[in-house]
């Protein structure tokens, strides 16, 4: 299992989960959810609930990857497989994002 904290301008804003099975969880954190001042980390992602659960990787993280050219040489530098979307994210996301949305790799 592999797991992201998702910072909206800084502020941690919920957990993103690779379970061993392949399969994503994306989950606010309660005092985030509760909070009717911060808004949604993306429109995709509303909180109307405060769990969300994917086959895939969710189309708003996926989209924060590069592609063509530019994520082969990202994977052959970071040396991370190509399908190894949830990786790739946790290495690229960290900083200098477009947008508010950063990935952090979460302290076990």
């Amino acid at each position: 299992m592999k797991e992201a904290v998702i910072y909206r301008n800084n502020e941690p804003a919920g957990r993103l989960t690779q379970t061993d099975k392949g399969s994503y969880v994306f989950r606010y954190r309660d005092d985030y959810f509760r909070d009717p001042s911060k808004p949604a980390v993306s429109l995709t992602l509303p909180k109307k609930k405060q769990e969300y659960h994917s086959d895939t990787l969710f189309p708003f993280f996926y989209n924060m990857l590069s592609e063509g050219v530019n994520k082969k040489l990202q994977c052959r530098q970071l040396q991370i497989d190509e399908n190894d979307s949830f990786s790739l994210l946790l290495a690229t996301a960290g900083e200098n994002t477009i947008g508010a949305v950063t990935v952090k790799k979460a302290e076990s």
